[in-house]
């Protein structure tokens, strides 16, 4: 009897042990799964906000906002073209070369003198260039109609047709850069010096606030906003038809609406680029200077696009 009692006794205890400790073994393990499931999925839902937010306007909210506006160029000026608003600007007063973004510059002078556009020009010996030793498909001897010329020099930045341009100017090339420099005075570029029509020199300088004039004010000539922004075109060449292409590619993208464009390059200014666009319904002029690779100023570009386009957008979402 007494060791049956105790028999009992020591059932009844390893019993009672048994199921509170198998019940917290089991707490413990749910509980250990729980703790590891809740890290993971709180990861999980931190990690979705950040892509969300990375990808919501209202990381920009407005255009005074530029913190992630991370762009190349040494020098920037993004510009409400109809009410001269400054959008976005970074070192915008310096003065530095810019290449063949001054063939505006000589494409409105030449259009000032009223020429007959239809009268042919020859390309010289004094138009080879000597200064950077660029080649060119318009040899010496080459013969195209004033018109065409201008459309090389816009379009595809031809060196040649443009120094061939001002060479025929009345007065010759010394008369043509006196008065690249009288228009500058006149538009109110301060910053703004010109010793050549091509910008093959160094010399050529200005800022991203001078070009930002210069720009408005070559928009204002019809045959400057169609020859810059051609994309392509054909000319007959020592008897044969040649294709030249815009040096800008963004020209014949579909996502751009490009009312005035023009590249330059020469190792002293970088890569540069100017436009005229239409960004949000609105006319938008954008200077970037000194950009190096051979992308960086295509992709600047598209990232100031990205940035008023997400800007507007997060006004309208807040309104």
């Amino acid at each position: 009897m007494k060791k049956a009692l105790m028999m009992l006794l020591a059932a009844a205890i390893v019993g009672a042990g048994a199921t509170p400790a198998n019940a917290e073994g089991g707490e413990k393990k749910k509980s250990v799964t729980a703790k590891k499931k809740a890290p993971r999925v709180a990861v999980q839902f931190k990690a979705k906000t950040k892509v969300v937010r990375a990808k919501s306007p209202q990381r920009l909210a407005s255009l005074d906002d530029a913190r992630y506006l991370a762009l190349q160029s040494s020098a920037v000026l993004v510009q409400d073209q109809a009410t001269g608003a400054i959008l976005f600007e970074k070192n915008a007063s310096a003065v530095l070369p810019i290449a063949s973004i001054t063939k505006l510059m000589t494409a409105m002078v030449v259009l000032d003198a009223t020429p007959d556009l239809t009268e042919n020009l020859a390309i010289g010996e004094d138009d080879v260039d000597l200064i950077k030793g660029t080649r060119s498909r318009l040899k010496v001897g080459t013969q195209l109609a004033r018109e065409e010329m201008l459309r090389l020099a816009l379009m595809s930045s031809e060196n040649r047709a443009a120094s061939a341009l001002s060479r025929h100017y009345p007065g010759g090339r010394d008369a043509f850069v006196a008065a690249m420099n009288r228009k500058a005075q006149a538009l109110g570029l301060a910053d703004t010096r010109f010793q050549d029509a091509t910008g093959l020199t160094a010399a050529n300088v200005s800022s991203p606030r001078d070009l930002a004039k210069m720009v408005d004010a070559a928009h204002q000539y019809p045959l400057i906003r169609e020859f810059s922004t051609a994309s392509e075109g054909e000319f007959s060449i020592a008897g044969r038809q040649q294709q030249f292409r815009n040096t800008n590619t963004l020209v014949k993208s579909p996502v751009w609406e490009i009312g005035l464009s023009k590249t330059g390059y020469i190792n002293e200014a970088g890569k540069c680029l100017v436009m005229q666009a239409w960004l949000n319904n609105k006319p938008t002029i954008i200077v970037l200077l000194d950009s190096w690779g051979k992308m960086t100023r295509i992709g600047d570009a598209n990232r100031i696009k990205r940035w008023v386009e997400s800007a507007s957008l997060a006004r309208q979402t807040a309104g």
